[in-house]
């Protein structure tokens, strides 16, 4: 790393909350207010009380942040999980039993996610294909955006037998039946908040734009709920029916809360568990490998010790009762744009979610249901914009077809079976254009040296199912030297391979004197235009 990068990295630990007290504070503080109504409405939509995501959201900078191997990222409840932890809650028998089950899971997932770190499996992201990850979180974002539009219209879908639909194509099938049929009032208040969920991020004002657009959403949702008399529709209970309910404050809440009787049911209990874990950590690293490339200082974090901090975040959460935790992109993005520097900005994002969970808690009884689905809808449109399905076919054909079947089979069956069945399509493709079974395991990586060079040389096919080989041998290459990676002996080259030696080669080059050059593909068609398509030596 370049002497002048050295010199204005923040220091750590104590050092660094004094050194950076303001801009963490400020940053935590800005990063809070997008975190408050995200982490409530990701809750309610995972079927779990609201509060339980401000838990959550709590433990994961309060204790998460003394133990991430990151310096940048917000430790909270995650929109991507949101269709594990409901399915979770549903198959276990729904209600509390539902829950109490679900945190069984979520704390033994947790457990599994600090031994993925003790055994270095930080690397776990490179393994996936790209386009099957981006299938899977596109996927994701369908499957919120069909069950929130049906809270934003102030309905809620049921089943023949009464009970909540809780499957995406049931969902998405139910919603024509919820468009003719809304409570008025309740999409009124959902349809104003949606507006402002897309259009406020297209203000050009400046400070504006440092105002979250959830925050916006309740400082106009609120009082023009009770304007319109939203408050007066009432539920069984007695309480209003479209507005959020705690009913209780953090004092009467914390306790255990976790069961293991999930465990009667093992299929179910292993599966959800596997899930948990699986996905979560998943998200976690590449949200990491995401904000890595936004730090301003160029730090590298550690993956397995990230993994860790995950872990016993989820252990704890569950316990008392919060959903699971990731590093969460959206939040992580806006610390560093709000100017975060060190880990005490998730720190302090912590603390005052604890504040208004000691002083504020009831403030939330006045924030209207479809306020939350709105940006809820927001979070699901951003992770299956078009934008990715044109993204996914400009870097080829083949590319689109993984995305396409990692979404349909996660709608029609569930996650794992979705990225399943786009790593199997993947290996079939890359056996269709001529890389042998052998080779789509392992490839054969020479390393030689000579005065200040490197040389590795790839053969038969670099591909997502053998590059950990080959990064652990990049990886063994220490820093200041100059690096060529030949690829002209390969038959492949796919685009998730393309993709990490890019990530590698900017790594790389941040250290003084370091640097990488791609080099053996002049003989390789493009599968595209792309520049990080997938290559084949004809």
């Amino acid at each position: 790393m370049n002497s002048k990068i050295k010199k204005t990295i923040p220091a750590d630990g104590l050092a660094g909350l004094k050194e950076n007290f303001s801009s963490d504070a400020i940053s935590g503080f800005l990063v809070f207010l997008l975190a408050l109504p995200l982490s409530m409405g990701i809750a309610q939509a995972s079927d779990f009380e609201p509060i339980y995501g401000l838990i959550t959201a709590m433990i994961g900078g309060l204790v998460v942040s003394f133990f991430a191997g990151s310096k940048l990222t917000i430790k909270g409840p995650a929109a991507g999980l949101i269709v594990i932890v409901a399915g979770s809650v549903a198959d276990f028998g729904g209600g509390i039993q539902g829950w109490k089950f679900a945190l069984g899971a979520v704390v033994v997932a947790g457990f599994l996610q600090i031994l993925f770190g003790l055994l270095k499996f930080g690397k776990l992201s490179d393994i996936f294909p790209l386009s099957a990850v981006h299938g899977m979180l596109a996927a994701i974002g369908i499957i919120i955006i069909s069950k929130q539009i049906h809270g934003l219209l102030g309905q809620n879908p049921m089943t023949e037998a009464g009970k909540p639909m809780v499957e995406p194509v049931e969902l998405i099938q139910a919603i024509p039946h919820t468009l003719s049929n809304p409570n008025v009032k309740a999409m009124l208040v959902g349809l104003l908040s949606l507006l402002i969920v897309f259009g406020w991020p297209m203000l050009k004002n400046k400070i504006a734009k440092k105002i979250p657009a959830p925050l916006i959403v309740l400082v106009v949702a609120i009082p023009f709920a009770f304007f319109i008399g939203l408050q007066e529709i009432l539920d069984d209970k007695g309480f209003p029916k479209y507005f959020v309910h705690f009913g209780k404050g953090l004092i009467d809440i914390f306790g255990i809360n976790v069961s293991f009787g999930g465990l009667s049911m093992a299929g179910t209990f292993i599966k959800y568990v596997i899930m948990f874990a699986l996905v979560g950590s998943l998200e976690a690293l590449l949200t990491v490998k995401a904000i890595d490339m936004l730090d301003p200082f160029k730090r590298k974090s550690n993956y397995n010790k990230d993994l860790i901090a995950v872990g016993i975040g989820n252990m704890i959460a569950g316990f008392l009762g919060g959903i699971p935790m990731i590093s969460e992109v959206a939040r992580s993005s806006a610390n560093v744009n709000n100017g975060g520097k060190t880990r005490w900005a998730n720190f302090f994002h912590g603390v005052f979610i604890l504040i208004f969970l000691l002083f504020a808690v009831s403030f939330s009884d006045l924030i209207p249901k479809p306020a939350l689905a709105a940006m809820l809808i927001g979070v699901g449109f951003k992770l299956a914009h078009p934008k990715e399905f044109i993204h996914t076919f400009k870097i080829g054909k083949e590319q689109l077809a993984i995305f396409l079947v990692t979404i349909f089979f996660t709608l029609f069956e569930d996650l794992l079976i979705g990225i399943a069945a786009g790593m199997l399509l993947k290996i079939i493709i890359h056996l269709f254009n001529g890389a042998s079974l052998i080779s789509i395991f392992k490839a054969p990586t020479e390393v030689s040296f000579e005065g200040n060079n490197y040389l590795v040389k790839i053969s038969k096919a670099a591909v997502f199912t053998n590059f950990l080989g080959i990064k652990d041998k990049l990886e063994s290459i220490p820093p200041g030297f100059n690096i060529t990676i030949d690829l002209e002996k390969t038959k492949l080259v796919d685009h998730s391979v393309m993709e990490n030696l890019e990530h590698f080669k900017h790594e790389y080059e941040a250290h003084d004197n370091s640097f990488v050059t791609i080099t053996g593909l002049a003989s390789h068609k493009s599968l595209s235009k792309h520049p990080l398509s997938s290559k084949i030596n004809k």
